[in-house]
This record gives C-alpha cells, structure tokens and sequence, in this order.
C-alpha cells in the first residue's frame, strides 16, 4: 500500500466526444487533502502506485469496494454518491492529484475547478497555469457538453426525433450553477457566473453581475458589476451596477487585482489596483494603477500628488473626481460603508 500524499482527488462522471476522448467532468464531493484513512482506502482499492497526477476509469466492481470501504471508515456521504456513479452509463474515472502542478489534462483541469466552487480552495491557491490550453471549447447544450466536431450530428438527430437542441453557449468554461450550487447565494442570472468561481456564503449576485473564474467573494458581498479573472473581493463590500474590475489575463498584466472589506466601487466605476479595506471609488470613475491623484487631508488640503497604485494600502479612502477641475482626489472618509442586511441574511 502506498503512502503517498494526495493533494485532492475527484471521483466524478466523465463526458466523451465521438473520438472516445474526455470532454469535461463532473465531481459531485471533490476533496483536498484527505484524511490519511481515505487516501489509503482510495490507493489499495484503486490500486494506485503511481506519485505523478493520473486519471483512471473506474469498474463497477471497484466503485462498488470503495464504496462499501468508505462507508465503514464513516465517509457515507462520499459513498452514496460513489454507488450513484455506479447506476451511471457513462464513464466514471478517479483523478487523483499527488501535488498541485499545472493542469496536463481536461480532468485535472475540472477537478481544480470543481475545487474552487466548492469552497474546498481560495482563489488563486491552485495552480492553474495553462489552463487555457487544456480546456477545449465546446457547445454546452440542453444535453450537456457536445464536442464541436460532434454538433452537427447532433442537432440533427435531435430535429430527426422531432427537438431542437438548445446551444446555450460554446466556450471553455462552464456556468457554475450546472456543478455546484453553494450554500447561502443568491444568483440571479447563473449564465454569468463561471465554474471555478469562489462565491461565498451571503453573496447575492444581481443579472448584471459577473464572475469569472479563480475569482470572487470570501463572504457576503453585493455583486452587481464584474470581477474579473483572478480579482477577490472581501467580506461586506458592494459592487455596483455596469461596475469592472481589471483582471490580468489580458494585456499582460501580472499584479493580482483586489478590493477590501467594506468597500463600494459605484455603478460604471472601475479599478485597476488592488483596493485596501474600507475604500469608495465615486460612481462613473476608473482608477487605474496609473491614474493620477491628489492625495487631500480631511481638511480637504492637498497633500501631494500621487499614482492610485502607490496609495494602495491606506484604508477607508474616497476616490473622487472633482466636478470644477476634473481632477481625481482621494480623500479620508468620515463613515463606513454597511450593507443591507436583509438583502444578506436570508440566502
């Protein structure tokens, strides 16, 4: 029996193409650092010997073993869902991920996804490096994932029988919402929020909002803006209506985007930099790294003249624009923000 480590692990349902090559995967109890118990149960009876990540389809006879060996180590509900896979027609793998490398295949990629929506992985505690080139872009359809080559046939055969199937968007991610639902949201609008989200609990998502994925909320928070790939919101903090934030996956950008506790970036406002706690960006400005600022006292003097990014880590700021000038200013703020809490309580 090995001893080695496991970093996660997914049993899921694996989707194929025409090819017979793996498409996407669903995890339904996707798990990060098990117990000692369970990676020795899953190595003896998967019979893994293996340190590198790997990925193997699993009979029913093994699904049925591990099962029973998981409900006596009081792992029921990983075995319920494991003797559910068993009834299931389609191919059932185990991925099991020894360190956390960068995805090499469609299911390493799926599990770490699975992983952040989950909960189970902070925003940019995974590797995730080349994600891009290992996803494929698919048709996710009212049957589920078609490979592109494939959708021609099978729109066909589902007018010959009398349907029409629906292609609801061809794209390398996912909605979310089609693999995990957390516990505590609220989205009004699930098309908009990608697998590989982190929503946290109390998060209400609005029709405008969006998140993509590596990215979003550690608690409650009022999305109605965008969070781009990469950005992390903390707890208590609004973004408001046709808001943005700028990720770093296009232009080349390398710093890591962020906005505080308690903070408001207002409807058609923007950011470029990571935004300490307590902070207000006024309704209709975009502060980039780059923009510059003058910085005022309470008084409302000015102290100096500064780049956004260079005043990143002072609290409970008001970005404004002066309305006679068009300067942009930064000023201390006299109150704190506060959500409404009957919009977050009852999720």
């Amino acid at each position: 029996m090995s001893s080695n480590t496991i970093h996660s692990f997914g049993l899921g349902l694996a989707t194929t193409n025409s090819q017979g090559e793996i498409i996407e995967v669903f995890y339904p109890d996707p798990r990060i650092n098990p117990s000692p118990e369970l990676a020795a149960q899953l190595t003896e009876i998967c019979q893994l010997s293996a340190t590198e990540n790997l990925v193997i389809e699993l009979d029913r006879d093994k699904l049925k073993s591990l099962a029973d060996a998981l409900s006596n180590i009081g792992e029921t509900a990983l075995a319920a869902a494991l003797t559910e896979l068993g009834n299931s027609q389609v191919s059932v793998i185990v991925c099991v991920l020894y360190t956390d490398t960068a995805p090499a295949s469609i299911a390493e990629a799926f599990l770490k996804l699975h992983l952040l929506s989950h909960r189970l992985a902070q925003p940019h505690s995974l590797n995730l490096d080349g994600i891009f080139g290992v996803l494929r872009n698919l048709a996710w359809t009212s049957q589920g994932a078609i490979d592109l080559n494939d959708l021609p046939a099978r729109q066909l055969q589902a007018r010959v029988s009398g349907e029409v199937l629906d292609v609801i968007s061809v794209d390398k991610f996912p909605k979310m919402t089609s693999y995990v639902v957390p516990k505590g949201v609220r989205i009004a609008d699930t098309a908009r929020v990608r697998l590989g989200a982190y929503i946290g609990e109390g998060t209400t998502v609005m029709h405008e909002g969006f998140v993509n994925f590596n990215a979003g909320t550690l608690g409650t928070a009022m999305i109605e803006g965008r969070i781009s790939a990469g950005v992390v919101v903390g707890e208590n903090s609004d973004l408001g209506g046709g808001c943005s934030t700028m990720g770093t996956l296009s232009g080349g950008g390398t710093e890591i985007i962020s906005v505080g506790k308690n903070c408001l970036i207002g409807a058609n406002a923007g950011i470029g930099f990571p935004l300490a706690d307590g902070c207000v960006i006024e309704a209709g400005l975009y502060v980039t790294a780059g923009t510059k600022l003058n910085l005022l006292d309470s008084a409302g003097k000015i102290v100096r003249s500064v780049k956004a990014k260079d005043i990143s880590q002072m609290q409970n700021m008001l970005f404004r624009r002066n309305s006679l000038s068009g300067t942009v200013e930064c000023i201390p703020l006299k109150s704190s923000i506060s959500l409404n809490e009957e919009l977050h309580s009852h999720n």
